[in-house]
């Protein structure tokens, strides 16, 4: 699991910068503003339309179904998957084409906020990324395939693909605004999401279709299914939300928020993500042969991995919020007033990361159990009374409190799950994990003092050099940080410093020797 984990985590922390120097593109040629706005609202109904298919999800579902029955007989297995695929492909394409020429209507839903030309403008961009779906849909269900035999790698490149045709569209296309960006998302899709799982399932243990359009199981699989289709948890909405409130605030409102957003994603995906994917097929397989004891350890090693990396990173990552903002996006038409705001915006959105990684793990553990119920029933109702919050805090305050709505909707949320979790499989799950975060908290704490010094003592003055100081200081900052946080950590929790610093080589190993030896 931990060797599944790396690889998943290497691909994810690959495409995420690929994603970053996609968006410092985005920033050079066009900054924050109303052009920018209208690419990221563009994603509002494909990613709604992908949401009611439980797009996000279809690998996650399918991978007990496909273990149980590719278990018992590969025939069947693939009976079961083609007719899954079918279904699927059916139903994307029908939202699809209904979305497309309704397009013109929708875009009003997903910008409430705009005037007419910037929305004819919008509907344009909905038109080119609507078809996009089809492949994200089509090729989950691969992709599942891949995780059900604990193939790893090609699932943690799909985004790299799909980044990558991104980035050459709009590079491409530049002289046409935003539309070369758009017409990347939809052959990255293609090649990405669809063409490089269906290749790499064919030749990495075969692949057989066919036109079975009913199987006894099929029914089973869609009442899993059904919860994630109707539910809307804030966890898929949330960038949403960023998007349709944000336009209820000034010009430039949904950029900073989608360029902020994109930084704090980082160590959701690298390591809360990672953790989640990886540890999935696991939990699924140790519930299908009724281990509950193994199962609920691997949960509680999960929670507890996820929460040693992600404190210290998120509060680092706080400190140099301003530097690393200025030197990924401030440049050409972002300037340093954009910079200031976002940096701002991504220390608030920085502050729920802990709770993305907890939900990460605990919504794979419902599932696991073949529970999709309880995830979408939380977080539908968590949702219901966000939308409000959501508003009130856009029309009032603007792009900072569109951010904090975020915030307490993924802590109510979190909180939530795991008062359910204890209240009806114990507290097995969660043993040490709160003591096991205050004492990694503490350490954060007394490791962040001297990096902050460092980052002071920098001798580059910002107005004059942006760049070099801003690097020097994420560095300086980020080399103390880490130094002084393996220390102490090594030290005073070595149980939970153990799995990382086992893996960093032999200074790492060195470090717990000498913690025993002095103990």
């Amino acid at each position: 699991m931990g060797l599944a984990a790396v690889i998943v985590g290497g691909g994810i922390l690959l495409s995420r910068f690929m994603g970053l120097f996609r968006d410092k593109l985005i920033s050079l040629l066009f900054g924050a503003t109303r052009e920018s706005d209208l690419y990221f609202a563009a994603f509002v109904i494909p990613d709604l339309i992908n949401y009611m298919l439980a797009g996000g999800y279809f690998s996650i579902t399918l991978i007990p179904f496909l273990t149980r029955y590719f278990e018992e007989n590969e025939q069947e297995g693939w009976r079961f998957f083609s007719s899954v695929f079918l279904w699927v492909t059916f139903s994307i394409c029908t939202l699809t084409a209904v979305a497309f020429f309704s397009a013109s209507t929708l875009a009003r839903l997903a910008a409430p906020g705009l005037d007419a030309r910037e929305l004819a403008r919008l509907a344009f961009f909905l038109r080119i990324i609507l078809p996009a779906q089809i492949f994200f849909l089509c090729g989950s269900c691969l992709t599942g395939i891949l995780f059900m035999r604990k193939q790893f790698f090609v699932p943690a490149l799909v985004s790299v693909v799909y980044n990558i045709f991104i980035i050459a569209g709009g590079l491409l296309l530049r002289s046409r605004g935003m539309e070369g960006f758009c017409w990347g998302v939809l052959f990255g899709a293609f090649a990405g999401n669809l063409l490089l799982p269906f290749l790499a399932v064919k030749y990495g243990g075969g692949f057989r279709f066919s036109w079975s359009i009913f199987h006894p199981g099929l029914k089973s699989y869609f009442l899993v299914a059904l919860p994630l289709m109707i539910g809307q948890s804030i966890t898929v909405l949330d960038q949403q939300f960023m998007r349709i409130f944000g336009s209820f605030a000034q010009a430039g409102a949904v950029s900073w928020l989608s360029y902020a957003r994109r930084i704090m994603m980082v160590p959701v995906s690298v390591v809360a993500q990672a953790a989640g994917m990886a540890s999935f097929p696991f939990m699924a397989d140790l519930y299908v042969k009724g281990d509950l004891p193994r199962l609920y350890r691997t949960i509680k090693s999960a929670l507890q991995n996820v929460m040693t990396l992600l404190i210290p990173v998120c509060a680092w990552m706080m400190l140099i919020a301003g530097p690393t903002i200025r030197l990924i996006f401030q440049q050409g038409r972002f300037d340093a007033a954009d910079s200031f705001i976002t940096a701002r915006l991504l220390q608030v959105l920085l502050v729920c990361v802990p709770c993305w990684g907890v939900q990460q793990v605990l919504s794979r553990a419902f599932y696991a159990k073949l529970d999709t119920l309880t995830p979408a029933v939380l977080g539908t109702l968590v949702t219901v009374l966000v939308i409000p919050l959501f508003y009130l805090m856009a029309v009032h305050i603007g792009a900072a409190g569109v951010a904090w709505a975020s915030v307490w909707a993924l802590f109510l949320y979190t909180a939530a799950m795991a008062a359910w979790w204890k209240l009806k499989a114990g507290g097995e799950a969660f043993s040490g994990l709160f003591s096991a975060t205050g004492k990694i908290v503490v350490l954060t704490c007394v490791a962040l003092a001297p990096a902050w010094a460092a980052k002071k003592a920098i001798p580059f003055d910002p107005h004059f050099s942006p760049y070099l100081s801003a690097l020097s200081e994420i560095v300086l900052s980020g080399v103390v940080f880490g130094v002084l946080f393996a220390l102490l950590s090594a030290h005073f929790v070595p149980e939970l410093a153990r799995p990382f610093l086992d893996r960093i080589g032999p200074v790492g190993r060195k470090l717990l020797k000498n913690r025993a030896a002095s103990g």
